[in-house]
């Protein structure tokens, strides 16, 4: 298992995950990353989350990928 970080950004704003996941594989962090672009499209407010993207860093802080909003939302539809 290996912790994970996904930290959500904008061109505006940066949203930092303190407190991470382990994960066996990519796979899941792949999939998790996902259903945290689908929670935070699903909330209340009216922001635009085209732009938005997750940043899935590992416990040193070096960035393993990057999934877009978009890619995901593409997938909703």
């Amino acid at each position: 298992m290996t912790q994970v970080y996904f930290h959500c950004s904008n061109s505006r704003e940066v949203r930092i995950d303190r407190s991470g996941e382990a994960v066996s594989d990519l796979t899941e962090a792949r999939d998790r990353a996902a259903c945290i672009v689908r929670s935070m499209i699903m909330g209340r407010d009216a922001e635009d989350w085209r732009d938005w993207v997750v940043h899935v860093n590992d416990d040193l802080d070096d960035e393993i990928f990057v999934l877009p909003f978009a890619f995901v939302l593409g997938k909703l539809h």
